[in-house]
């Protein structure tokens, strides 16, 4: 009998349980703000600042979000940048991806303080994560790891795309819970092949119903 993993219902308890700690804070008098920039109009990233706007309101963290036009320089943005880093009362800082064609994404990630780099995505976190230290980490990656009752160690795990922001950090998230991993992408020879070996395989290309059942063995997550 298969099982359905209910991302809502994940998120929600998530939810929950951070608004039990945001509460906490407020009682020692600590105020928590999220600052999410964003830059053009691309319409999937303004349906992902709104749903980061109301998953704030809802847990009772502050949000603030500087919506930049397309136009806006590289160099307006990494001063933006630069004042959220300076600023003491934001704790986070989120650039939302995809930016406009001219601007250079890894020089804007470089410059966000790691510290407040919530999306995991600075070097220096890139680097505490792959040697296993405690870290910020890609949002999707560390759902998945942190919030099933999967049992991974020992597992055979692949892993279908190798981006930076999903793909290899999850990789690194399941090597560090004992899984073996293998990750396949664009260039693999024989897909199916090596996907019908996984004990679990994580679809991280994007693309809906990629994965079909002929694809998957009996059994597998």
């Amino acid at each position: 009998m298969a099982k359905i993993i209910d991302g809502k219902q994940i998120s929600l308890d998530i939810k929950n349980e951070l608004k039990e700690k945001v509460a906490k804070y407020k009682e020692q008098g600590i105020e928590i703000t999220l600052a999410v920039v964003k830059v053009g109009n691309d319409p999937a990233s303004a349906v992902y600042v709104r749903n980061k706007e109301k998953a704030c309101e809802y847990v009772g963290i502050n949000s603030k979000t500087l919506a930049l036009p397309e136009e806006t320089t590289e160099e307006e943005l990494l001063n933006v940048v630069k004042e959220l880093n300076e600023d003491k009362n934001v704790n986070g800082i989120l650039v939302q991806l995809p930016l406009p064609k001219h601007i250079d994404e890894s020089k804007v990630l470089l410059t966000i303080d790691s510290t407040k780099d919530v999306d995991g995505f600075h070097p220096v976190n890139v680097g505490k994560m792959v040697i296993g230290e405690d870290t910020f980490l890609p949002c999707t990656p560390a759902g998945i790891i942190k919030r099933t009752d999967i049992d991974i160690e020992g597992k055979e795990c692949v892993v279908i795309g190798r981006s930076n922001i999903v793909g290899k950090p999850m990789a690194m998230l399941m090597l560090k819970e004992n899984a073996t991993v293998t990750i396949a992408h664009s260039r693999t020879k024989g897909l199916k092949e090596v996907t019908k070996r996984a004990d679990i395989i994580v679809a991280a290309i994007g693309k809906a119903k990629f994965v079909t059942a002929d694809y998957v063995k009996e059994g597998a997550v």
